[in-house]
């Protein structure tokens, strides 16, 4: 990686054979793929740090499986030299990242019920409506339980499950998933969420949780 002059490097392009465009280099494991600097994209760059995505570099960790990690190395760059402060693994294969300072960070806790028109308000509204062969399952999730213990519909409903989750507590993520359907999602605090799928398999089947 190597940190050089914007200014310089227009001087040597306007002839100054002496302008020193490379200031800084360090090394890094091994080929660097992706980079980005903190706040680089923003208006507000800082010029503090450097992460240095890498590829190639599955020997520096136990290959734990078929996918093997990858390698990131942060940078700091504040000074006239560089100096490598942190090493760690990553997905494979790190491609985009940004480095944002932590205030500039405003994340929204929970959901707004309302945002969302087919939210179960009330475990009241918690019911199955059939309309010919089309079934529509609503329910709300409050830990630790579901507003419904079972449901029953016939092979060859087309079925939908709308999830409300009714927990106020911040990353209170509940789930629902339904084995042998491929059924599987999750739900954030106060959010909505549906599925429909074809009940084509008679039997009975568990409706759990997935968080």
């Amino acid at each position: 990686i190597a940190k050089w002059s914007v200014a310089a490097a227009i001087a040597q392009f306007k002839g100054d054979a002496s302008a020193k465009v490379v200031l800084d280099t360090v090394d890094v494991q091994y080929q660097p793929g992706h980079g980005y600097s903190s706040m680089g994209e923003t208006r507000q760059p800082d010029g503090q740090f450097f992460n240095s995505g890498n590829k190639f570099s599955k020997d520096r960790f136990l290959p734990v499986g078929p996918l093997h990690v990858e390698t990131e190395q942060l940078i700091d760059i504040s000074g006239d030299k560089m100096k490598l402060i942190h090493d760690h693994s990553a997905y494979s294969e790190p491609h985009d990242g940004i480095i944002v300072r932590a205030d500039v960070i405003k994340t929204r806790q929970t959901y707004d019920l309302d945002v969302f028109p087919n939210a179960v308000k009330s475990k009241e509204e918690s019911t199955i409506e059939r309309n010919g062969n089309k079934v529509h399952i609503r329910l709300i999730s409050q830990a630790p339980a579901f507003s419904m213990r079972e449901f029953t519909v016939k092979k060859g409903d087309i079925v939908t499950i709308t999830l409300t989750n009714h927990d106020k507590v911040e990353d209170l993520t509940h789930g629902f998933g339904i084995p042998k359907y491929n059924v599987s999602f999750i739900v954030n605090p106060l959010e909505t969420k549906s599925v429909t799928f074809v009940a084509d398999k008679p039997g009975v089947f568990w409706c759990y949780c997935l968080h």
